[in-house]
């Protein structure tokens, strides 16, 4: 379908574009950026007082299929994808079954395509199984649509393993995902602190974290291994993620939304919802991380979407399931952060479009390869939003399949900045926000 938005304010933080402009859409590609003429749309939108930026690429979400559909099914969560701007997300592998086979990664794509909702990309896991003992396939994998390879938040206890497993990687020129968890110190449910004793909770010490990144960080070193450090969680943990960039070691990293914006504290009186991993830490920590985001030393912004089952979120803290639904959150917790750091409007979409792209660096496929960027000629992929709007979370309102998020207003009586009016994936119109009756 041929497309025209019109007069929006045109924000593309990769190539720094700020203007008032029409953009052109025509066979999934955008055409025109700025004054279009000569071209007859099947259909207009007026974005007049909106932001026209390129769509979200988020670096975390679970979609719950296959196997625990009863979380989360492909159709739900897309569409919850749709609805927060996100045109592309990587898909972590700890499915049922496990990413550990080719078939699987072929349906899961194939599936993502008929729905036409959102670019997934898929990580494959880097052991079999995620028990750390056998590395899989990575260059079949890689042929059925993997762009990384990742155990989730399964350590690896056999370091010669995880050394190999480095090595190969590096030999393909594969990047491998991991999230910082010593084995044996990461089994608590609530950052250790002042917080966690008064609630008699076991705590995961900052060690849990350090310790693993100063063995991934060597490792790295050793192998020349392209790494991606995910979900950040401790001051400590920047600073030696801004000491390993310093030197020139290929690693990059992330940060959640929950871990920006919250802390121990919110946990308040045993609220299930902050059940999270990695686990609230204390205000100095998210000042870090907020800080680590801003001067790039954490490249991207991700929403760690885990959608969880009610039944399993309405138990005691520590034997609740952590996790929370996030894709819808994304955009809005992204503002929020930038208005709260007072940075320009670009700085923070950069970390939720070009940033994030950059991470993927050489493996996404010829039709995606100019997303997170509006260019002409480039990929139609878009999010339309409307910076003045405030609203607050209210988890039946959420497409996800799962409803518990610790941004639901009840929990924290925070209104958002910024909500999404329209996405398009490669010019198809993926979501549009009815007026309310």
């Amino acid at each position: 379908m041929k497309t025209l938005i019109r007069n929006g304010r045109v924000v593309d933080p990769a190539s720094g574009r700020d203007e008032m402009a029409d953009v052109a859409i025509a066979s999934g590609r955008i055409v025109r950026i700025g004054a279009v003429a000569d071209f007859t749309a099947e259909r207009e939108f007026d974005a007049s007082g909106l932001v026209v930026a390129p769509g979200l690429v988020d670096l975390a979400a679970r979609l719950r299929e296959p196997g625990q559909e009863h979380e989360g099914m492909l159709e739900s969560e897309l569409a919850a994808a749709a609805a927060g701007g996100v045109t592309s997300l990587v898909c972590l592998p700890d499915t049922d079954p496990v990413l550990d086979e080719p078939g699987l990664v072929e349906m899961l794509k194939f599936r993502a395509r008929k729905l036409s909702r959102c670019r997934v990309f898929p990580l494959g896991a880097l052991t079999r199984r995620l028990e750390g003992a056998v590395l899989t396939e990575m260059v079949e994998l890689t042929e059925a649509g993997c762009v990384g390879f990742s155990q989730v938040d399964v350590p690896v206890r056999d370091t010669q393993v995880l050394q190999r497993a480095m090595q190969y990687a590096a030999t393909y020129g594969y990047t491998v995902w991991l999230r910082p968890l010593d084995a044996w110190l990461g089994g608590g449910v609530a950052a250790s602190g002042a917080m966690a004793t008064r609630l008699g909770l076991a705590g995961v010490p900052v060690q849990a974290e350090t310790v693993a990144l100063h063995t991934l960080i060597e490792l790295a070193r050793a192998t020349g291994v392209r790494l991606h450090l995910c979900r950040l969680s401790s001051s400590a943990g920047v600073a030696l993620v801004r000491a390993a960039k310093a030197v020139g070691l290929p690693i990059t990293a992330d940060v959640s939304i929950n871990s920006l914006h919250l802390t121990d504290v919110d946990i308040g009186y045993f609220n299930p919802d902050m059940r999270l991993v990695p686990p609230l830490r204390q205000g100095a920590d998210r000042e870090a991380l907020r800080q680590g985001l801003a001067d790039g030393t954490l490249d991207a912004l991700v929403s760690d979407h885990n959608p969880v089952a009610d039944d399993m979120k309405q138990l005691p803290f520590g034997e609740a399931e952590p996790g929370a639904t996030g894709l819808e959150l994304l955009l809005s917790l992204a503002l929020r952060w930038g208005a709260d750091s007072g940075l320009p409007l670009a700085q923070a979409l950069a970390r939720v479009t070009c940033d994030p792209v950059r991470v993927l660096g050489g493996s996404l496929d010829s039709l995606a390869s100019s997303a997170g960027r509006l260019v002409e000629g480039g990929v139609a992929d878009i999010c339309l939003f409307d910076p003045a709007v405030e609203w607050t979370v209210s988890p039946d309102a959420l497409l996800s399949q799962g409803k518990h998020t610790p941004f639901a207003f009840a929990s924290t009586g925070m209104a958002l900045p910024g909500r999404v009016q329209a996405t398009w994936v490669a010019g198809t119109l993926a979501f549009e926000r009815r007026p309310a009756a």
